[in-house]
């Protein structure tokens, strides 16, 4: 009974195909036309991708330039240190940034 139904959904799959490929027309991939692909995606790239990438780093740069630490207040949840970093003065953290991670005195300068 298995093989029966094993071959029938083939069967039906395989003449479903054969018909669907049939019915297409104009370029595509099963057809076997690949003409203007390369010309478009690379268009795409030199147009549409690499002034975007441009763009999103000069509005980086620009915003980056302008950044100021926010002013400093000495809350008393924030900044906790129960345990020295092993590393140090024990008092950075492992990727610590002077412009932007206050320690719990406040800001380097």
């Amino acid at each position: 009974m298995a093989a029966i139904l094993s071959h029938s959904v083939r069967r039906y799959l395989a003449t479903t195909a054969a018909r669907n490929a049939a019915r297409v027309e104009g370029p595509s991939a099963v057809s076997g036309g690949h003409e203007g692909g390369f010309k478009m995606w690379r268009s795409l790239s030199f147009f549409v991708a690499f002034p975007a990438i441009a763009l999103c780093g000069v509005n980086c740069y620009i915003t980056h330039e302008h950044l100021d630490a926010p002013e400093f207040v000495k809350y008393d949840h924030l900044r906790l240190r129960s345990k020295r970093f092993p590393w140090g003065d024990g008092q950075k953290s492992l990727f610590h940034n002077p412009h932007t991670n206050a320690l719990p005195d406040g800001y380097e300068h």
